[in-house]
């Protein structure tokens, strides 16, 4: 693929994106998604919304290059995380039971602002790395392509998101939303259809490839991948706004809709890279550079394509969500349409910023925002699911043990962590940790709980 093409296609995406944004829109089409006529989503636009904002650019990298180091196994514990579509359409289903319209909702009730604040820290901060992260990757494509690319193509896509996020918030993420998966469906399917009947192709080979690296740390992260899946969807505020803008019967029918199409997306990605490390490709720019010499043109450009759509459909679910976030959760600006812009513009700069960072290191973001998301975990087992109330100390030792946990698989080579850290691979450590903040987070939560009285 050529530069000029990879800038065609951009621009083609870019301008059929303009296209479908709604040229105007409405407080509550702004923040909560309705249409211009005062409507909820309909079921497909729901579930396309999901599937397209959970397969993003990051993840679909993620699935091959796990793919690639460890086989099946690497690609079988990515998508396992795509299990948040059922715990999270659960979860989702008894917040909505007790009447709460956000998850923020159901933890000022039980803790108030403090509770709050701790919670929106931590999806503040998880909306910051998608919106870095899928950058990242758009600059990866353009750096592969044409070195010395991708920092324009960032501020490049960056505007672009902004552009129309900005415009029409959460009602434009919808509408964009399911021309983005309609069309990254079109060209994953070709790009799909072509490497499974490529000569070279055996699936069975696929389905038991131990990866460049061997399988063991493919099957460490499954683990760990189980032990942060019922937390994980509720830390991810674009699931879960779209988990109260619609009645609950279409709601519960798309996150099981989402669900299976979201995970066979991510195994058949996953299959690149596998593919890759079988046939004993040299692993080159996030496996970017590896593609471009291992597939004929088209194959590529619909790889490209495909990460390409998914950067932009998750950028700008991600700077709507944020908006709704700091106007509606934390109050810090008002709730107008000059607020809720204002809000998208300090997150796509912020994100846009990140990428001069230089960790491209993908799957850091996910263990991290993970990790902490863990402190959930008991709270919603203890007090959504078994009904006790729990005490404040006992949510706030479970919040800092899962900040502690973050925190020491970022800064795990540092002196201080590294010392306590168990001597092994990053996984096997990832592990260890989750371990020690569940043990930690459920010992509170069961200390710091009582039974409901009883009349």
């Amino acid at each position: 693929m050529t530069f000029t093409t990879l800038l065609l296609l951009t621009a083609a995406l870019a301008a059929l994106t303009l296209l479908v944004a709604p040229r105007r829109t409405t407080l509550d089409g702004f923040f909560a998604g309705q249409s211009a006529q005062g409507l909820a989503p309909g079921l497909w636009t729901l579930v396309l919304s999901q599937v397209t904002t959970w397969i993003f650019a990051r993840s679909l990298m993620n699935a091959a290059i796990l793919g690639y180091y460890y086989g099946i196994a690497g690609t079988l514990a990515y998508a396992a995380y795509y299990g948040s579509f059922l715990t999270g359409g659960f979860i989702v289903g008894r917040l909505r039971e007790t009447g709460a319209g956000s998850v923020q909702d159901w933890l000022e009730a039980r803790f108030g602002r403090l509770g709050t604040q701790c919670y929106n820290g931590v999806i503040a901060l998880r909306l910051l790395s998608e919106v870095f992260a899928n950058l990242i990757v758009v600059g990866l494509i353009f750096a592969a392509v044409s070195p010395g690319s991708g920092t324009a193509a960032i501020l490049a896509v960056a505007a672009l998101g902004f552009a129309y996020s900005a415009w029409g918030g959460l009602s434009a993420a919808l509408r964009t939303d399911v021309l983005q998966m309609l069309l990254f469906f079109g060209v994953f399917a070709a790009a799909f259809l072509a490497l499974v009947t490529a000569p070279g192709f055996d699936l069975g080979a696929v389905l038991t490839a131990p990866g460049a690296s061997g399988p063991y740390n493919g099957w460490i992260l499954l683990v760990v991948a189980g032990l942060q899946v019922f937390s994980y969807p509720v830390h991810d505020p674009v699931m879960m706004d779209r988990g109260f803008i619609a009645d609950r019967a279409t709601t519960r029918a798309s996150f099981l809709h989402a669900f299976w199409i979201s995970t066979f997306c991510i195994l058949g990605f996953g299959f690149f890279g596998i593919q890759a490390s079988l046939i004993g490709a040299d692993y080159d720019n996030q496996l970017i550079g590896t593609w471009q010499g291992m597939f004929p043109a088209w194959v590529f450009g619909a790889l490209v394509l495909s990460l390409l759509i998914s950067a932009l459909s998750t950028l700008d679910s991600a700077l709507s969500s944020a908006a709704r976030l700091v106007v509606e959760e934390l109050r810090l600006a008002p709730r107008s349409l000059a607020g809720g812009r204002a809000v998208i513009a300090v997150f796509a700069a912020l994100g846009t910023a990140l990428t001069l960072w230089g960790n491209q290191t993908l799957f850091d973001a996910v263990a991290v925002s993970g990790t902490a998301s863990m402190f959930l975990t008991p709270v919603i087992v203890v007090g959504l699911i078994l009904g006790r109330p729990l005490a404040l100390w006992a949510y706030l030792i479970s919040f800092a043990a899962a900040m502690l946990g973050a925190l020491a698989y970022f800064g795990r080579g540092w002196s201080l962590f590294a010392a306590l850290l168990p001597e092994g691979h990053k996984y096997e450590q990832l592990l260890a940790i989750c371990l020690v903040v569940l043990a930690v987070s459920f010992g509170a939560a069961l200390l710091g709980s009582r039974k409901p009285q009883t009349a």
